[in-house]
């Protein structure tokens, strides 16, 4: 089954989260806080990564998110920003475009939102089968 861990600091954002992404077939992770350590990353094995940006007013989002990509274990897991932080994500917007990082800004369509996610998941289903005919060369 495909995880998805979602990372926001609103019960009821996670709690949508979670029945949107189980009615579709994923298995939700839900974390109320960033995840500070990249073992931890590793322990819950995410297929995809949705990300709010701003924690109790701060950017501990854009933290986890220089973390997962600076890490080799991590960098290659996809990520959504899900986020109302308008003007902060677009100071940041060639990055995230660099890394292939989608962004949702809330409030979203319901509809939009499952569109990335199934498009991030086929994204890196393509990238890992790329990788792997490679490394069998």
């Amino acid at each position: 089954m495909t995880r998805i861990l979602v990372v926001n600091d609103t019960q009821e954002i996670l709690d949508l989260f979670r029945r949107l992404l189980e009615e579709e077939g994923y298995e939700a992770v839900l974390s109320g806080s960033p995840v500070q350590q990249v073992s931890e990353i590793e322990r819950i094995n995410p297929d995809l990564v949705i990300l709010d940006f701003i924690f109790g007013g701060e950017k501990f989002g854009w933290q986890m998110l220089q973390m997962l990509k600076m890490q080799q274990s991590t960098a290659k897991i996809p990520v959504i920003v899900c986020t109302a932080a308008v003007a902060i994500v677009r100071e940041q917007e060639g990055y995230l475009t660099s890394k292939g990082i989608r962004v949702i800004y809330k409030p979203f369509d319901i509809d939009e939102l499952l569109d990335a996610v199934r498009q991030a998941l086929n994204l890196s289903d393509q990238i890992h089968s790329i990788s792997e005919k490679k490394e069998k060369k």
